[in-house]
């Protein structure tokens, strides 16, 4: 693969108290020929995540031509798994639904957060959601005792697929509580019932000790999924530490082959992209094939594309 990358697409510019800075974990969904919806999460001026969406032109997503102005998922009830924030992760089209998997966060005590995996579902073609359930459909257990969060849910069949994010511990760098977490697989019948499964897909290697975001699509016989990595110390300044893509291919969607060096797309000189390069979304449309991404300060700097070269 080689992207070729095309700039900055959409970044908040602190006008409206609810999207004061950030647009994170990109999510395109296609509206028409014409037009592309992109949900993302952003942050108010205390610091909660809420999640809205831009539409934006196909043939140059640089287009924006809409802005929504207000969060279509509201945060929780003061002790719920999303009372602090709601951040977009995916959306699964399932016949006259959209459903849309999201990230509850909640702050603690003794480590930064707790975050766990809800669900929201849209009836009126992505415009506005309602939220499945009061509690998360997937959260910390007897297996994973940290966190689960971050998934990329593919419907195959009558099977819904989950990749994600689980959390196997927390260490402390410069007194400061630092997440571990690598991607594993769950399975369900229904998209809210999962099977952990414990497998883990992409793991830890000399460097990586946070692999997140995975964005797992088909193309013909292989699964593919890019993701984002990053070692542990001075990754929020250090652009030799901090997030990059990484890729990984599968025959069955469960045991991957890491192929980092294949992944075609890295960190910039300069700008926007040149500190960080995280929480990607690939989409195929009209022959294109499109890859949303994040740069600096984990969406701060905002949503840029790439398109993949020779399409």
């Amino acid at each position: 693969m080689r992207w070729v990358k095309h700039g900055v697409i959409f970044a908040p510019n602190g006008v409206s108290p609810w999207m004061s800075t950030h647009a994170s974990l990109p999510i395109a969904d296609v509206i028409d020929d014409a037009r592309l919806r992109i949900y993302f999460g952003t942050r108010d001026g205390h610091g909660r995540s809420h999640t809205s969406y831009i539409e934006v032109s196909a043939a140059d997503p640089a287009n924006v031509l809409y802005i929504h102005d207000e969060p279509i998922v509201e945060l929780g009830p003061p002790g719920t798994f999303d009372d602090n924030g709601v951040m977009p992760s995916w959306l699964v089209n399932d016949g006259s639904r959209k459903l849309l998997y999201y990230i509850g966060w909640n702050p603690q005590v003794t480590v930064s957060y707790r975050v766990s995996i809800g669900l929201a579902v849209s009836t009126d073609g992505g415009r506005t959601f309602t939220k499945f359930s009061l509690g998360p459909v997937c959260d910390r257990g007897v297996d994973e005792p940290y966190f689960s969060t971050g998934p990329c849910v593919l419907k195959d069949g009558d099977r819904y697929k989950m990749w994600y994010a689980s959390g196997t511990g927390w260490t402390f760098v410069e007194d400061r509580p630092e997440p571990l977490y690598h991607i594993k697989y769950a399975e369900s019948r229904d998209g809210v019932r999962w099977e952990r499964t414990g497998q883990v897909c992409v793991d830890y290697d000399h460097f990586a000790r946070a692999i997140g975001r995975p964005c797992v699509y088909r193309d013909e016989k292989l699964y593919k999924m890019l993701y984002s990595y990053r070692g542990l110390q001075g990754y929020r300044t250090n652009a030799n530490i901090s997030y990059r893509l990484g890729y990984a291919e599968s025959e069955d969607g469960i045991t991957w082959v890491r192929k980092d060096d294949e992944v075609g797309i890295g960190r910039s000189e300069d700008g926007w992209d040149s500190q960080m390069i995280e929480y990607c979304y690939v989409l195929k449309h009209s022959g294109r094939t499109y890859l949303f991404y994040n740069g600096n300060g984990f969406g701060q700097s905002g949503i840029g594309y790439a398109t993949l070269d020779g399409d």
